[in-house]
């Protein structure tokens, strides 16, 4: 998975994501909106610094980072550092404010946003046999074909037995390199808030065969990993240190983003406004949309007493 997607010739060095599958980025600029709010909450928390970072994971073309630095508040923005941090090359025209970078930076004050990274972060599947033996699923790259190998064992084993016991015939994806992960991009932070966002679970509903899949041109394709695909799993979200899961409705609502149709009456006053109305209307319905975006879970991770309560004011 990881010379898949991350090795010479890898589909996230070769390939921008908005080509292949569309975020809550790509479907809205009331996103950036959003998260820039966020930011906002996180440097009243912080008591307004001289510099506060904002480090967008697992950038892609630098879209959110570039939409947030152009909705931010004047008296924000001009403090404001901003990273985008990818594996593939800085894109032509991006903002030239932000820094693009291979690895976050680190002993930053700010916020760390993660939309839709932990999924791509390569781990092992596991299944349980007939016995109840667990192994660790081989495949080959070619064409996807598996097979069980050795028995799992050591930190992997230990992680299954705290976040996702296996019943017979029953596969898991293990979690533990999404943690570790996760521990080192808060760990970036000396004070502020990281949240990941992505489509997530939790012990009490795992999936019995577990999520991981491919995504090729906007289509759910076999996972094989042969460099031509995306590949993606969902993320154990309690498993992730420190973080509190939200809905991504509910987290966006609380910074403001609203549904509501714009008054009819509108629509013969001022009927360009109403126009505008209406579609930001609807793309905030997508955004927060049961059975689909609004599903999400933004898991926030608190570096700082005074951003456990911006974390409260979203749930």
């Amino acid at each position: 998975m990881e010379r898949a997607l991350y090795g010479p010739g890898g589909f996230f060095l070769r390939e921008r994501p908005a080509g292949h599958f569309r975020t809550s980025v790509h479907i809205s600029g009331l996103y950036a909106e959003a998260v820039a709010e966020l930011l906002c909450r996180v440097d009243t928390a912080l008591g307004h610094p001289a510099e506060v970072a904002f480090t967008d994971m697992a950038a892609g073309g630098g879209e959110l980072c570039a939409g947030v630095l152009d909705v931010l508040p004047a008296t924000v923005a001009a403090r404001v550092r901003p990273y985008a941090v990818d594996l593939a090359p800085r894109p032509s025209g991006l903002d030239p404010r932000i820094t693009w970078a291979a690895t976050p930076p680190q002993c930053t004050r700010g916020l760390l946003f993660a939309n839709e990274w932990l999924d791509n972060v390569p781990l092992a599947v596991a299944e349980a046999d007939e016995g109840g033996t667990v192994r660790y699923v081989e495949v080959r790259p070619g064409d996807g074909t598996e097979r069980p190998g050795a028995e799992v064992d050591g930190a992997d084993a230990e992680w299954l037995r705290r976040w996702w016991p296996l019943e017979p015939g029953a596969r898991a994806e293990i979690g533990r390199p999404r943690d570790e992960a996760w521990a080192a991009a808060t760990g970036s932070l000396t004070a502020g808030l990281a949240v990941a966002v992505d489509y997530c679970h939790v012990r009490a509903a795992r999936p019995p065969f577990g999520t991981l899949t491919g995504y090729r041109a906007g289509r759910q394709v076999p996972p094989v990993p042969d460099g031509s695909c995306d590949l993606t799993a969902h993320v154990a979200a309690d498993s992730l240190p420190g973080a509190v899961p939200v809905p991504q409705r509910t987290a966006l609502h609380a910074l403001g983003l609203t549904a509501a149709r714009p008054p009819l009456a509108l629509a013969t006053t001022a009927p360009a406004a109403y126009v505008r109305g209406l579609a930001a209307a609807g793309e905030a319905a997508a955004l927060t949309a049961r059975g689909g975006l609004g599903d999400f879970t933004w898991a926030m991770t608190p570096v700082t007493p005074a951003c456990a309560e911006v974390v409260a004011g979203l749930s």
